[in-house]
């Protein structure tokens, strides 16, 4: 069984640097495309970004096109997700996700993926 675990969240200024992480147990991740989600308070879990098996594309939400980065280390089994210039409206709880087929493309649609973390909340204050 696949467990995805998060951290590297927390409280951080307007315009400060996170860089959270998503580590794998259970199963080689390196063949599976992985993605990053979140959710808000009051709202639903939302696409944040997504890698390809091979790290080598990537796609993100346009709203954090420019500041955020995904990449993966497949000899570690992690995945990492490097937040720069934080907003306020960036404050939500944080989760990886494994995509359920391998070698596929990255995707922005939550039913593709398969395994979940547990989530590490970020809070960006103002």
């Amino acid at each position: 069984q696949v467990q995805l675990v998060e951290s590297g969240g927390g409280l951080v200024q307007a315009g400060g640097s996170l860089r959270l992480s998503c580590a794998a147990s259970g199963r080689t991740i390196s063949r599976y495309p992985m993605g990053w989600f979140r959710q808000a308070p009051g709202k639903e879990r939302a696409f944040v970004g997504s890698i390809s098996w091979s790290g080598s594309s990537t796609d993100y939400a346009d709203s954090v096109k420019g500041r955020f980065t995904i990449s993966r280390d497949n000899a570690r089994n992690t995945v990492y997700l490097q937040m720069n210039s934080l907003k306020p409206e960036d404050t939500a709880v944080y989760y990886c996700a494994l995509r359920r087929s391998l070698y596929s493309d990255p995707s922005s649609n939550q039913g593709d993926y398969i395994h979940w973390g547990q989530g590490t909340q970020v809070t960006v204050s103002s």
